[in-house]
């Protein structure tokens, strides 16, 4: 039986695989070292690596991003930290303007290979600057791949296939998981970018999520069968590259479509899902795509007003009876 571990273990020991395997990773961000990071995600490193491979930088966002940008297109492979995914926006030009755009400006003679981490999402009462999932900021900018796991398994075999991309990574971990368990990964776990997993199969409906919306669905689906209801959990796992194939045969199989998602409804990455969906699977759909999404204002600091703001069990569970009896 595998060993139990949580998500935020997970991160530290998905990183520490890749360190040991390959002595270009090194890791850069605010009080990872000694400190061993403020949300404890490189517990160890500092330890074993010492300061040479963990180096902790000054409050700068622009200088960590722009420090593993040069690093990385002189032959290391950076694992850089930033601390709150809402802090993205202070190195926003590196992160959209810059990175993603060498490889193909130099005609691949150039190469970023980096991994940009973030503790990402709400749910914990952090306020309005610290709660945002701003993972489709990201994905609207060609170039970055894009990835958000939902499991401690997943943030190791996801974060060696991050580490080891010749492209640049952005790498949610969604705060609210840090405290969730579940099974390590077998030695050399590597997750290929861009392959969406199914958690748990239904012929009655669909429901794609990210991250945290995926225990959300995955409640919503027990709940359902109870009454029911036979729903499909799909888990993407990834948003670039983005695993159409596998949505798209679920809904093929089910003929309904719910999208859960963390950040706005206003932009968000399940509109680009559902017109995916809309132009190629348009004949296998028997009702509506409806959408769960974050409301479209800042997030508030106290826990029932965020409730609120984010979507929960009882939302999704509400759209599934409506598209079930459509």
């Amino acid at each position: 039986m595998a060993d139990v571990i949580t998500y935020r273990e997970a991160v530290a020991e998905g990183i520490a695989r890749e360190m040991r395997r390959d002595p270009a990773v090194v890791c850069l961000g605010e009080d990872i070292g000694a400190a061993e990071g403020v949300f404890k995600t490189t517990v160890g490193l500092f330890a074993e690596f010492g300061p040479r491979r963990v180096w902790d930088t000054p409050i700068s966002e622009q200088a960590i991003v722009g420090a593993a940008m040069g690093a990385a297109m002189t032959g290391l492979r950076p694992v850089a930290e930033i601390m709150f995914s809402d802090f993205l926006a202070c190195c926003w030009d590196y992160i959209a303007n810059e990175i993603p755009k060498v490889r193909y400006m130099t005609g691949g003679q150039v190469t970023v290979p980096l991994v940009v981490r973030t503790a990402n999402g709400g749910g914990l009462g952090f306020g309005a600057q610290h709660s945002q999932a701003v993972e489709n900021w990201a994905f609207t900018v060609p170039g970055l791949k894009i990835v958000a796991p939902s499991t401690p398994a997943d943030v190791i075999g996801l974060m060696a296939a991050a580490i080891r991309s010749d492209d640049p990574v952005v790498f949610f971990e969604h705060k609210g998981l840090f405290a969730s368990k579940g099974p390590s990964a077998p030695d050399d776990h590597v997750i290929p970018l861009g392959q969406a997993e199914i958690r748990r199969t239904g012929a009655d409906l669909t429901i794609v999520a990210l991250a945290s919306t995926v225990p959300i669905a995955m409640s919503a689906a027990e709940s359902l069968a109870t009454e029911g209801v036979d729903v499909e959990v799909v888990d993407l796992r990834c948003l670039v590259p983005l695993d159409a194939a596998t949505v798209l045969q679920s809904v093929q199989r089910t003929s309904r479509l719910v999208l859960v998602e963390e950040n706005p409804y206003q932009g968000g990455w399940g509109a680009t899902v559902a017109a995916l969906v809309a132009d190629e699977g348009f004949e296998s759909l028997d009702a509506p795509i409806r959408r769960v999404a974050a409301a479209c204002v800042p997030l508030p600091f106290a826990d029932a007003l965020e409730d609120e703001v984010i979507p929960g069990v009882a939302q999704v569970v509400d759209a599934v009876r409506e598209l079930a009896r459509y």
